[in-house]
Order: C-alpha cells, then sequence, then structure tokens
C-alpha cells in the first residue's frame, strides 16, 4: 500500500535542496532559476520509529525492515500556473496524483539566490499556491456543471448527487478557501475524492529556514506556524541546506554535527514524521526470527484489511489476527511473556488495529 505525499513551493525556495536531502541521491537538479525541475522526482523514505528496533531486539530478528513514505518532488509553480503560465498544466497534474501536499515555503535571507516574486514572505508565497490550485479547482468543476446536468435530464441519479457535492464545494473556493474546509458526510468521501480536487488535500507547511535558525527558528517560521495553527495543519522548521549536508556524512559524523548544531535529530526525521500523521496513518508490527517489520495502514483499519497489506492471500483466507499491545510486548519481553501473562488476544476480522500493535495472522492458504 503506497503513500505519497507531494512537495511544491515556488521557484528557489529550497525544495529540491530538501527533497535530494531526504531521498539522499541526487535525483532532483537544484539550479538557481525556475523551472530546473520539469517532471517530478520520486523517492521512498524510511518513517522513522525506535519500537521497530525494540521489537526487533526482543524478537530476536535478523533484521528490522521499517515501513516507507513516498515524496514526490514536483516542479516549482509561478503565479499564473491555473491558467499554464510556466509549466502550470503539468505541475497541477502531478499534484492531483498524491495522497498529500508539502508546502516547502522560504523563510531565509540570501542575496546570492534569487526569489522569482522578487521579496521574502513565505506568506504570501503559501497564498500564491494555495490560490493557483484553488483557481485550477474552480475551473475543473464549472467545466462538469453543463455535463453533469445533462445527466440530470436523464434521471441519473449519481449525476445529482455529484452535482450536489459540488454546489456545495463551489462557494467556498470562490470565496478564495480551499475545498478541504467542505462539510462532507462520511458516505461521501469516495465522491468527494473521486472529484481530484487540489486543495482537498491535507496540507504540511515547511517552513526552509537558515542554519542559525535551524533550532529555534526565526520571524518568517513564526508567521509560517501562526498560519499553519489557525488552519490546524501540521508544521515543520527545517533548513534544507543542513539537511544536505548531513545526508552527505558518515552515521557518526552526523551525530556529532546535530550535536554542534544542538539538534536532537535531522530536521528530516520531524518531517517524515509529520508526513505521516498528515495522512492519518499509523504502524502495526509483525516480528519472527528473519525479520521485525512495520506496516503502514490508514487509521480504522480492520485486522482482515490489514492483513491483505502483507499479501492478499492473508486477506482472502483471513482467520484470526494474534494481537499484543506494543507496550504489552516490551513489558513482557516478547510474544511467549505476553501468552503467559494473558495479554496476547485472540481477534477476528473486524477488529480495529491500534497503532503499535505487534500483530501475526492466521489465515488458511
Amino acid at each position: 500500500m503506497g503513500f505519497t505525499c507531494g512537495i511544491v513551493g515556488l521557484p528557489n525556495v529550497g525544495k529540491s535542496t530538501l527533497f535530494n536531502a531526504l531521498t539522499e541521491s541526487a535525483a532532483a537538479q537544484a539550479a538557481n532559476y525556475p523551472f530546473s525541475t520539469i517532471e517530478p522526482n520520486v523517492g521512498e523514505v524510511p518513517v522513522p520509529d525506535p519500537r521497530l528496533e525494540r521489537v526487533a531486539a526482543i524478537a530476536k530478528s535478523s533484521q528490522a525492515v521499517p515501513t516507507r513514505l513516498t515524496f514526490v518532488d514536483i516542479a516549482g509553480l509561478v503565479r499564473g500556473a491555473s491558467k499554464g503560465e510556466g509549466l502550470g498544466n503539468q505541475f497541477l497534474a502531478h499534484i492531483r496524483e498524491v495522497d498529500a501536499v508539502a508546502y516547502v515555503l522560504r523563510c531565509f535571507d540570501d542575496e546570492d539566490v534569487m526569489h522569482i516574486e522578487g521579496r521574502i514572505d513565505p506568506i504570501a508565497d503559501a497564498d500564491t499556491i494555495e490560490t493557483e490550485l484553488m483557481l485550477a479547482d474552480l475551473d475543473s468543476l464549472e467545466r462538469r456543471l453543463p455535463i453533469l446536468e445533462k445527466k440530470i435530464r436523464g434521471q441519473d441519479k449519481e449525476a445529482k448527487k455529484t452535482l450536489d457535492l459540488i454546489e456545495r464545494i463551489l462557494p467556498l473556493l470562490r470565496d478564495g478557501k480551499p475545498a478541504r474546509l467542505a462539510a462532507i458526510a462520511e458516505d461521501e468521501g469516495a465522491a468527494f475524492k473521486a472529484l481530484g480536487l487540489l486543495t482537498s488535500k491535507p496540507v504540511l507547511y515547511v517552513a526552509n529556514v537558515d542554519e542559525v535558525s535551524a533550532a529555534t527558528g526565526n520571524r518568517y517560521a513564526a508567521r509560517v506556524a501562526e498560519r499553519a495553527g489557525a488552519e490546524g495543519a501540521g508544521c515543520v522548521v527545517i533548513s534544507a541546506k543542513i539537511e544536505a549536508e548531513l545526508a552527505a556524512l558518515s552515521a557518526e559524523e552526523r551525530e556529532a554535527y546535530l550535536a554542534e548544531l544542538g539538534l536532537p535529530e535531522p530536521g528530516l526525521n520531524r518531517l517524515i514524521r509529520e508526513g505521516y500523521k498528515l495522512l492519518g496513518l499509523i504502524t502495526y508490527f509483525t516480528a519472527n526470527p528473519k525479520e521485525a517489520r512495520a506496516w503502514t495502514v490508514p487509521q480504522g483499519t480492520r485486522a482482515q484489511q490489514a492483513a491483505g497489506v502483507i499479501h492478499t492471500d492473508f486477506e482472502k483466507g483471513f482467520i484470526r489476527a494474534e494481537t499484543i499491545a506494543y507496550d504489552d510486548y516490551v513489558a513482557l519481553a516478547g510474544e511467549a511473556g505476553a501468552r503467559d501473562a494473558g495479554k496476547l488476544r485472540l481477534e477476528g476480522k473486524d477488529y480495529v488495529v491500534k497503532d503499535g500493535d505487534v500483530l501475526h495472522f492466521r489465515f488458511a492458504p
């Protein structure tokens, strides 16, 4: 099961530098001019979770395999992208394919790196991005109206439901508000997602600061955090330059460099965790002598569907899930101790998996 987070931003905000550091690769070309990235670059990154190493040690597993999150570096947006300015149409199409969006905002001064708008204002940059996405959504929905109205005249009930949904979203977009603020009933979730709206996706604000501000942030980052807080969105302060330097160091060198900077961990770890949290995902574990592995599922996933993440045969032939809460697994030193203490539970297909559960699935081949 794959989950993707698109990284977007205006040109020259450090977006591709951040992506390179994130994936520890040179896949994305970072250059001091617009449109240096045309096609989106994709990188899978492990989700840091100290619980996995603990489970692996208790189970005496030969290896620990983390769950992964996919990041997509999408070329820089510019004002007018919704009308095809720059490479706008391509950019917007790439955004449409991801599950969530990280807005990388420039929160540093540097005379050697031009800003396409000629000023440093992360809130204005965020507004530019959001406006272009909203304009694209508005155009997309308005184009559908005549088609839906024609279908409704032909007594198409699904078209009527879709039109009702769109008519609730259009006023928001026309008022300069993203589609994700629309009140959507639980049974409308699939139809809402099917509209493919750019502003329906959850947003994570990434304040890209200079090296000096990496630990404490700065006045620009404070404004970004205030905006994120007002929207209930995620926010991470990070220095893409530091992260790029860390990516080139050995593990020992990284630890020493972080200590020198007064940083408890790489900013990328926080970014990855926030992206994971943003998508409403949880982790469950499987463990045996061969490997301990983390698996990603959305919150609310039931045991049978969680088994299907490992293999479709597990879902089809599901019998039960032998379940141990993470805290019990650690406190009782693994499966045997949990069983002896009565903390190993047998759960059926409708059991809702909890974050940190250590599961062993029984299934009929």
